[in-house]
């Protein structure tokens, strides 16, 4: 099967035009001026964007945590992630503590083959370190895993300092990358301690109990770990201009610091916390949590000048219901927020069109940079010739809302309920295959899972 997409300007990292894009079967074969195909489907793109197909490298699908399991599993995640153009998400195996590497990477394919609507990955949460997980690392590699993720908080997912350093050791040796959560665990127990002491139970105490100064201390302390490690590190969801300044330092001193932030940390303030009414201000209860307008400034100035690499959304969801298990105890609200449907349309509103960012950054922050940071690249990750025809068409005519009304998540809210949005997807395709047509999910299990290599950002 051929499609011709005709006259549309097609949107990559390093530039525009307009141009004619041939697809047949899974890859695109055929990028130029005037191309025809008599037996391809054609398919007008005037006045239309074609970007990559988006890639959402943090999101938490059917992950049991805080004694419930995430909202959206992966056929509803991946539904929401598709309908939104993102045609690949990269997950995290999460074994527990006590639990095999494969054991995880086993229990995650499960979840996943055969029920996602999008391509995906996996990224493997290390939060055990012995002789048996070192001996586990080659062989994640041999089944294209070659990210991980770690904890600096949340004890059930740290494995402390030393071993942090010992994992960034052994992961260098293969190529291997990791993400890193990064606040100051102790201190933020202390702070959560002294609030319950003093009755202080309600939401506002969550974003008084996790200062941006931990997020930033915890960022120095695994900067200089992983300056002596010699290794480079990524930060994710980095949400506070303390953070941002930590990892200046550590790129002045000559690291390589790759860094990741959400569309709630873009869009998102602190007020949210303090509404009158509990479930109002669950619903933002995440972590790190919502920051203030100056941080937001400091974040989109980064984005602006190409400081920060990728903009993912942490994706991990609960209904009110779920969050309200914390109406008397504001550390029992489970954290997170969706965001992986809403994530192109909010950076091409609040970025590209309001002249904050290019389309062309948009392209590389959504697209391209997270194919070559992950080692998905150019499969994925770039409109070019031998690529997987994964592709967003991208209406920038119109206006619209985004309302919980209308999402494909599992869930009774959203969080940028109201938020206006400038264009929409069109069209979104999928390895070829048109999968989403004008918020129309038509395949939504067509998902495959893309083993990776190593980081070539």
């Amino acid at each position: 099967m051929k499609t011709l997409l005709k006259n549309g300007t097609i949107v990559t990292g390093s530039g525009s035009r307009v141009a004619d894009l041939l697809i047949c079967g899974e890859k695109i074969v055929k990028i130029g001026e005037n191309l025809e195909s008599p037996d391809a489907k054609v398919v007008d793109c005037s006045g239309k964007l074609l970007f990559p197909g988006f890639i959402d490298a943090h999101t938490h699908f059917d992950l049991d945590v805080c004694n419930t399991t995430t909202a959206d599993d992966f056929y509803s995640g991946g539904r929401a992630a598709l309908r939104g153009g993102t045609t690949m998400v990269i997950d995290f195996a999460c074994p527990n503590k006590g639990e095999s590497l494969q054991y995880g990477l086993d229990l995650w394919h499960k979840k996943a083959d055969g029920k996602t609507a999008c391509d995906y990955a996996f990224h493997m949460t290390i939060d055990d370190w012995n002789e048996d997980i070192i001996r586990e690392i080659p062989k994640m590699f041999e089944q294209g895993i070659s990210s991980f993720k770690m904890y600096l908080t949340y004890p059930a997912m740290m494995i402390g300092d030393k071993n942090v350093f010992l994992a960034l050791q052994e992961l260098k040796k293969y190529g291997g990358i990791a993400g890193v959560h990064c606040e100051n665990a102790d201190v933020i127990d202390s702070l959560i301690a002294q609030k319950k002491a003093a009755g202080e139970t309600a939401p506002s105490s969550h974003p008084r109990t996790r200062p941006s100064v931990l997020e930033a201390e915890a960022i120095d302390r695994l900067l200089k770990m992983a300056e002596v490690a010699q290794t480079p590190v990524v930060i994710v969801h980095l949400s506070s201009a303390d953070g941002y300044d930590e990892i200046c330092h550590a790129r002045q001193r000559g690291q390589k610091v790759y860094v990741e932030t959400c569309p709630h940390y873009l869009l998102l303030d602190d007020s949210r916390y303090d509404q009158p009414e509990y479930i109002e201000s669950a619903k933002y209860v995440c972590a790190p949590p919502l920051r203030k307008a100056r941080d937001q400034e400091v974040l989109w100035k980064a984005l602006a000048s190409d400081q920060i690499q990728t903009v993912s959304t942490d994706h991990c969801s609960f209904s009110l219901a779920q969050k309200n298990a914390g109406k008397d105890d504001f550390t029992k609200i489970p954290g997170g927020l969706p965001g992986v449907e809403t994530r192109g349309t909010l950076l091409y509103t609040y970025g590209v069109a309001e002249g904050r960012i290019t389309r062309e950054q948009m392209a590389r922050l959504l697209s391209e940079n997270p194919a070559k940071l992950y080692g998905a690249y150019p499969r994925k990750g770039i409109l070019a010739e031998g690529s997987d025809a994964d592709i967003v068409v991208y209406d920038p005519a119109g206006e619209g809302i985004i309302t919980a009304a209308d999402q494909a998540y599992n869930m009774d809210y959203n969080p940028f309920e109201g938020f206006r949005t400038q264009g929409h997807i069109a069209q979104v395709y999928l390895r070829g295959k048109l999968a989403v047509e004008q918020g129309e999910i038509l395949e939504d299990r067509g998902g495959q899972f893309i083993p990776r290599g190593k980081c070539a950002l």
